[in-house]
């Protein structure tokens, strides 16, 4: 069962094209034309292409938490949503709904907006951000047989960006990555663990299918949306 746990949450043609959008920025970090974005987020280059990176291969990482009572367990398919395909992991004897925890979609982001909050003491305002995003993207969250909860992939870059200004034009950046990934992981799976039993999904992933696209995408756009326009401030990449 452990092994049948990891897998792609996405499908590999989609998965390539976050690649592709990977190496999209990391050639933009390496013109320096990124740079002042990653510097208002508060990590160099170098630690933003790590960040990026983990969070791509991490997504196929799942840490197993417990075991759901489950019914009609779904098994090897593929599940379209907003245009977005999900991958239900082929799966045999399964005993219920594994819940677990994506390294790529929840542990990566939470480490990382963690040391955001502590490195500019943004606990007001993120706890703001993360509320108002999480509500947001709550009422978006649709539940989806034998996936989970999945969510628009778009919507919420933009709404994070706003958001983050509005709170605070000096700290937009970690303010949207903040609000952003952690929006999403507790609107759309956190405040919905009592409707995944009923899905059939053989597993449901804190940060991984239906929400790892969100989560990926929302933060790291919505990084760039604020940090490009944000004011510079000295001594921010100290």
């Amino acid at each position: 069962m452990q092994s049948q746990v990891q897998y792609l949450p996405i499908t590999p043609a989609l998965f390539a094209i976050l690649v592709l959008a990977f190496v999209a920025l990391v050639i933009l970090i390496q013109l320096r034309i990124l740079r002042y974005a990653y510097l208002k987020l508060g990590v160099g280059p170098g630690m933003a292409m790590l960040l990026l990176l983990g969070s791509l291969i991490g997504s196929y990482f799942n840490i197993p938490l417990t075991v759901l009572p489950g019914q009609n367990i779904h098994s090897g398919e593929i599940i379209d949503y907003f245009g977005m395909q999900y991958v239900v992991p082929l799966v045999e004897h399964w005993p219920g709904t594994v819940l677990a925890v994506n390294i790529g979609g929840a542990v990566i982001p939470t480490i990382m907006s963690t040391y955001l909050v502590v490195r500019y003491q943004l606990w007001l305002r993120a706890a703001i951000a993360v509320i108002v995003i999480a509500l947001i993207i709550h009422a978006m969250a649709t539940p989806v047989r034998g996936v989970g909860i999945a969510v628009p992939v778009f919507m919420p870059v933009v709404v994070t960006a706003i958001l983050a200004f509005l709170l605070s034009r000096e700290y937009a950046a970690p303010l949207a990555y903040i609000g952003g990934s952690m929006g999403t992981l507790v609107g759309a799976d956190l405040m919905n663990l009592d409707r995944i039993s009923g899905l059939g999904a053989p597993v449901a992933s804190i940060g991984g299918a239906g929400t790892f696209d969100g989560v990926f995408l929302t933060g790291i756009l919505a990084v760039l949306l604020a940090g490009i326009a944000a004011p510079s401030r000295p001594g921010l990449a100290r």
